[in-house]
């Protein structure tokens, strides 16, 4: 967000603290910062039952402090000053935060006008009258431990939605609404993508045979893409001793979110990364700079123990296919690598309607190089290469400072859905850190040890989290090539069902997942349920169409293609399946 739109969205949140305090005076303030879609605070209502029915008398109170036109002004308090004045206002939480949280010796401040003030470092609008009064709206309620810590108390988070007027807010509400309809969650159920069982644990999602040919049928064409392209296959496990994350610095890195397995004997975790692993394939072989570069393709799952608030569907989950490739590479080399790789990101990506509206960061050190592992001389190198390879491949990028991996530069592809929300999916990071810790080599020219430079890179970024971004892209209404079911055989009555079973098995013979609705049900309701399922094709089979030997071809969208012969209906499928038409 813009500096000018994160002030807004600033000052509503205190606006806001100042409603909630003018009706509920015992309330007790947390905290209240901008956000990506508007602001929220976090609020102790003590004894009160607080509701979503309060959001309107709330929103109501915001504007007519908005109509008053009331000047932000700034002022600061020594820490003792600033702990007394809270203490005397009952402000625990804003206590708490001195004295855990902020070492500054002088605490800022923020009043409008002699009314409300607030412990606050801002900026904000210079007066509440800048902010239009149909910009913002108030969203929904939802619980907030203290801190994000589940030990601490349980706040209630109001949220507020800000935009810089009023038809931006329009239009975020209605892709809010949007979303709902297209929620994986709900369409996955309903579809039988997958399954969330309570038994098996949150965040663990269980593919049905559907929701697996798509995640198969991604992996196969990642896989195709690759191929070719000197990548080779590996497999590691799912668990390794303690020592090689310690070593790999994935143990101090990821904390709290490990599994701990209990061997007999030994200590294990579930694999948070596959580098690790693959650095120890890559130790194990004598390689000299003719076999340079040597790339590694696997998707398999890693697990991270995520907070149990924070999992959801598809999208957050604690089993994380990544589709993962590591490779191992010279300086010199990057280059062409990343041309490689992008590459294959704009192929993938076009085939499933996310390139039209993309844009690239190349996250670069900060000022601060203390933070970075590696030579000056190598991130002044990777960097710019990784600018010229995105300049090269007309790459929409932007530099942004400070965003780099602390052990080397990288490009993040952000992509845009068919409702406008965008997604972190593609990534490409050169390393120079894991070279270093697992002392890899390999023989240069001159007969000496070289380290190479690894490169991560990823095209989906999470099995998981891309299928769920899928479904609700297309709304469930997959393109041919991904659709579970490609084609429902529908006959009309009793005696064309062993004619349509002659069509299933011409259709399964040339790789066509086709079903055939053998339910006793009239016609148009086994259309209605076919439609309701997503599935691309209908073929509806009854007397005149075992006369003449042909199928009557319906589309998903209820568009009528006519009688089509079998073969000419196959030649048809298996062109749009090969093309990946969506």
């Amino acid at each position: 967000m813009n500096d000018e739109l994160k002030k807004q969205r600033h000052s509503l949140s205190h606006i806001m603290a100042q409603a909630v305090k003018s009706i509920y005076p015992k309330a007790k303030l947390g905290i209240g910062p901008a956000i990506d879609n508007g602001f929220y605070y976090d609020i102790d209502f003590g004894d009160e039952q607080i509701t979503d029915e309060v959001l309107p008398m709330l929103e109501e109170k915001m504007r007519e402090i908005i109509k008053r036109d009331l000047s932000f002004i700034q002022s600061m308090k020594s820490r003792a000053d600033a702990v007394q004045f809270l203490n005397d206002k009952h402000e625990e939480y804003k206590v708490d935060m001195i004295n855990n949280d902020i070492k500054d010796d002088e605490i800022g401040f923020y009043s409008t006008g002699s009314e409300y003030i607030d412990m606050c470092e801002g900026p904000h609008v210079k007066s509440t009258g800048e902010i239009k009064l149909d910009s913002f709206k108030l969203s929904h309620l939802a619980g907030a431990y203290w801190k994000g810590d589940e030990k601490n108390k349980m706040l209630t988070r109001i949220y507020g939605l800000a935009f810089a007027n009023k038809d931006e807010l329009e239009q975020y509400v209605t892709m809010q609404e949007e979303a709902k309809k297209r929620d994986h969650r709900v369409l996955g159920q309903k579809l039988k993508l997958f399954t969330i069982s309570e038994l098996v644990g949150a965040g663990l999602p269980l593919m049905q045979p559907k929701g697996m040919i798509i995640r198969r049928t991604i992996e196969n064409y990642l896989w195709e893409l690759h191929k070719n392209k000197g990548y080779s296959q590996v497999w590691t496990p799912h668990i390794a001793k303690e020592a090689l994350y310690e070593k790999s610095g994935h143990a101090e890195k990821f904390g709290d979110a490990l599994f701990r397995v209990q061997g007999k004997d030994e200590k294990f975790f579930m694999k948070p990364m596959n580098c690790p692993h693959h650095m120890q394939i890559f130790a194990d072989n004598q390689f000299s700079y003719k076999d340079m570069p040597v790339r590694y393709f696997e998707p398999t799952t890693v697990y991270r123990d995520e907070k149990s608030g924070q999992l959801g569907g598809l999208t957050r989950v604690r089993s994380i296919t990544q589709d993962d490739g590591h490779l191992f590479c010279r300086m010199s080399q990057i280059r062409d690598e990343i041309r490689t790789i992008t590459g294959i990101i704009k192929e993938f990506h076009s085939k499933v309607g996310l390139l039209e509206n993309y844009w690239v960061s190349l996250s670069v050190r900060g000022e601060d190089k203390s933070k970075y592992v590696g030579s000056d001389e190598n991130w002044d190198a990777a960097e710019k290469i990784l600018e010229d390879a995105a300049k090269e491949n007309d790459l929409p990028y932007r530099r942004i400072e400070g965003e780099a991996a602390f052990y080397g530069p990288k490009l993040d592809f952000m992509f845009k859905d068919a409702i406008g929300r965008e997604w972190q999916l593609s990534t490409i990071q050169c390393d120079f850190n894991l070279p270093i810790r697992f002392d890899l080599s390999y023989i240069n020219e001159k007969g000496e040890k070289e380290k190479p430079v690894v490169i991560h890179r990823a095209i989906t970024g999470s099995l998981e989290r891309f299928m769920g971004i899928l479904i609700e892209h297309f709304a469930g209404a997959f393109p041919l090539w991904l659709a579970p079911v490609q084609a429902e055989i529908i006959p009309i009555g009793e005696k064309h069902t062993d004619y349509a079973k002659e069509i299933l098995a011409k259709l399964n013979a040339a790789d066509i997942r086709a079903e055939v609705d053998t339910a006793d049900e009239r016609m148009q309701n086994k259309i209605r349920i076919a439609t309701e399922q997503k599935i691309p094709y209908m073929l509806i089979i009854g007397d005149k169409e075992m006369e003449k030997n042909v199928v009557a071809v319906r589309l998903r969208n209820g568009t009528d293609l006519g009688l089509m012969y079998i073969d000419e209906l196959v030649e048809r499928l298996t062109k749009e399946i090969k093309e990946k038409t969506i």
